[in-house]
């Protein structure tokens, strides 16, 4: 793959005070504004996220999200650089996400990441 793998959250986190929010707010401020104009843009009519986390290089195992969602059901994603493959499982579906934005339920729908080669980043 492309290289060390992380994740990191921005955004507001639900029902949390001001201290307790995302440390990479105050790290990457141009990149939370990018992460929710970048929402915006693709799904202009969608309900904005309160969160967006940021994910390189990272290959999930299947799973279901957990934690309420901040009361939304619908995750949205989107696989942003160079990379081949790693597309989205989406309950045995495979979604092609580069630079293709899927909704999907991360809660009730079990996903998982496809191998990939390449630098990935996917914004969800």
């Amino acid at each position: 793959n492309g290289g060390a793998s992380g994740s990191f959250s921005v955004g507001a986190m639900p029902g949390t005070r001001g201290c307790d929010q995302p440390k990479a707010n105050a790290a990457f401020p141009d990149l939370m504004k990018a992460a929710f104009e970048l929402e915006r843009a693709l799904m202009p009519g969608r309900e904005p996220s309160s969160t967006i986390a940021v994910n390189r290089n990272a290959q999930f195992r299947p799973h279901t999200d957990s934690g309420a969602g901040a009361g939304q059901s619908t995750s949205l994603i989107v696989g942003l650089g160079t990379y081949t493959g790693g597309e989205l499982m989406v309950e045995g579906e495979k979604k092609d996400i580069r630079y293709r934005p899927v909704e999907f339920n991360g809660w009730t729908q079990r996903h998982w990441t496809l191998p990939f080669v390449g630098e990935r980043y996917s914004l969800v």
